[in-house]
């Protein structure tokens, strides 16, 4: 009974860090997870801690010099802001096919940044959101 026990110990273990080492493998090896370290290689350091600490960061617009908050998700997540931070119009644009949160949002990064008015030009507006923050804090 105790040779048993022995020989299934070290067998757990070994089951046990190879669970754990195909969890931190495919976690991060996810679409997502992927598309979110790509849009950090693409962002300036005060971009970066922007969005790890609100999940969302600003860009100028390279032909207007408005500033843009780019929250994150896929859809209606950009919002044109006033010096204060309050945003005064949404707009969504989105490039084709399915693609994960931070490949959107580095692609609307690159288009306000380098061709804001065409970018614009396709966008829907909408009214900015009267609702809490908080439906931008989508866990990742």
């Amino acid at each position: 009974m105790i040779a048993a026990l022995w020989f299934r110990a070290p067998a757990r273990a070994r089951l046990h860090a190879l669970r754990e080492l195909y969890r931190r493998f495919f976690g991060e090896n996810t679409p997502d997870a992927r598309g979110r370290r790509l849009l950090a290689e693409w962002l300036s350091p005060a971009q970066f801690a922007q969005f790890e600490q609100y999940r969302y960061f600003d860009v100028i617009g390279c032909d207007t010099g408005k500033r843009y908050r780019i929250h994150y998700g896929t859809a209606a997540n950009v919002h044109e802001i006033d010096d204060a931070g309050i945003a005064t119009m949404g707009w969504c644009f989105v490039p084709s096919g399915f693609l994960v949160p931070g490949d959107v949002m580095l692609a609307q990064k690159i288009a306000l940044e380098t061709d804001e008015r065409q970018a614009l030009a396709l966008a829907n507006r909408f009214p900015p959101a009267t609702h809490s923050e908080h439906f931008y804090r989508r866990p990742f």
